[in-house]
Order: structure tokens, then sequence, then C-alpha cells
């Protein structure tokens, strides 16, 4: 098997990783041409010593890491509110803070795994997940919209969306009632099931109340590599089903990391 048909599998979620490491679809996506690219040029330098997966990762933090455009330059082609109000809270939050705690609650890397990736021990990346974690909860609070119409999973989704300190508007399981329920309280954050009970979309949801006003959005489903293809438009957050806490509380606070409208904490 080539080495191209080993990435292949692992393409979306490394998009998925970038998009939410940038808070951005294009920005993310740059980032991982700009993996592949480095790949195709030295083939010969990629890991060989570690699973295809592991040494993807280990290329894009390479590219993360080398060109710095994680401190937001300002450039008048690309700046925008989001960047801005990111720019100021990552003045407060280290990065690889945050890069740990993506590559192990969303993207499923062991502690080991992810101190490979950053060039750490396990004892530190825990350490950083914590931090991070507790950084980004002190900064951001939101009220949200739930779209899921699994009974026992809107209640999970509930409990920890709570439990992290934020509001929820309601709970709507079809696609009318999403739109309905968003336009009587308008939500901060949106988190949205694809499939709903009335074989209604929740991405159809989420565009029908897009049209009305610009809120982020967290798409939650159990087949993402059919969203993430590289094709547009996309989601910038998407969780997999099933999912962790650990996963959800890290998609919402990153989403909201980016969110001009998100109230800080305290």
């Amino acid at each position: 098997m080539s080495l191209g048909q080993q990435l292949a599998p692992h393409l979306p979620f490394l998009r998925r990783y970038g998009r939410a490491l940038t808070g951005s679809q294009a920005e993310g996506d740059r980032y991982v041409r700009a993996t592949l690219e480095a790949i195709v040029a030295a083939p010969e330098e990629f890991p060989r010593d570690v699973d295809p997966r592991l040494g993807l990762y280990r290329t894009f933090q390479a590219i993360w890491g080398s060109t710095h455009l994680e401190e937001y330059p300002e450039e008048a082609d690309t700046a925008n509110d989001n960047e801005a109000i990111a720019r100021a809270r990552l003045a407060r939050l280290a990065p690889r803070s945050r890069q740990a705690l993506l590559l192990t609650a969303m993207e499923g890397f062991t502690s080991e795994d992810t101190a490979y990736l950053l060039e750490e021990t396990p004892d530190s990346v825990d350490g950083l997940v914590a931090e991070a974690l507790a950084e980004i909860d002190s900064q951001t609070r939101a009220r949200v919209l739930i779209i899921e119409d699994e009974p026992l999973i809107a209640m999970d989704l509930e409990t920890i969306v709570r439990d992290q300190g934020h509001e929820v508007t309601g709970v709507a399981v079809t696609r009318d009632e999403a739109v309905a329920l968003a336009m009587e309280d308008r939500p901060g954050l949106v988190l949205a099931d694809i499939q709903l009970a009335d074989d209604s979309s929740g991405i159809d949801a989420v565009k029908d109340i897009l049209a009305q006003f610009s809120v982020p959005v967290i798409f939650i489903t159990a087949f993402p590599e059919r969203l993430l293809t590289g094709e547009r438009p996309e989601p910038t957050f998407l969780i997999t089903k099933p999912f962790q806490r650990s996963t959800v509380k890290a998609a919402i606070s990153q989403a909201l990391f980016f969110d001009q409208s998100t109230v800080p904490a305290g």
C-alpha cells in the first residue's frame, strides 16, 4: 500500500483538527494542504517508525509550529471580526495547551501519542489539557440551542452544556421546531444532530437559522467523513458519535473561543 493510500482515511479528521485549531475552514484546510505538499516534496522525511496517522499529524504539527500563523498577524485581506476576538483570547491562552486539548479530547489521541506529537512528556500533556480547560472555561459563556431527536443524547448534551456554565435555550427534535426556537430565543451557539426525528435534516435547520442571523454551530454525526470531504460548504466544528463528554466540552470551548458574541465569564 502506498503512503498516499495509508494517509487518505485520516485526512478528513486532520481537516477537522486544523479547522478547530484555527476556527476557520479556509485556514485549517490551508495548513492541511501545506502538510500534504511537504510530504509529497520529501516523502523520505515522513516518520516511518510510527502509525501513519501519527506521522501525518506530526507533519502537520511541524508545519503549524514553523509558520507561527497562530499569532494572527495583521493582514488587510484576511483579518476579520472572529480573528480579532480570538487574538485577544489567544493572548491569555498558551497555544500548546489548546493543541493538547484538541488532540486528546477531539482527535482521540492518548496522552502518550499527544506527547509524541507535541514533543512533550505524557505528564506534561495532562497538565496542558487541564490548563486549557480551566482557561477556556473562565473566558466563555453562551446560550445554547440543542437540535437532537434522541432523548437520552439530548439530555446528555444538556447536562454537559449546563455543567460547563452555559444556558440551554431549548431542545428541538425537528427542523421546523429548531428554527422556531432559534427565532423565539436567539442562541449564541447551536449543537445540531444531522438526522432528525421526522427525517428532516439538522443541516437544513442550521441553514435556515443562519439565513436569519450569525451563530457558531457544532454538528454531531456518526459519519464525520461524509461531511469532511474538502468541498464547501462544510462545518468548521464537528463531533463524532458516540462522543465523550470531554469531546463535547472541547468543541464547545473552541467554537466559542472564536465567536465575537460570546460573553466572557466572571
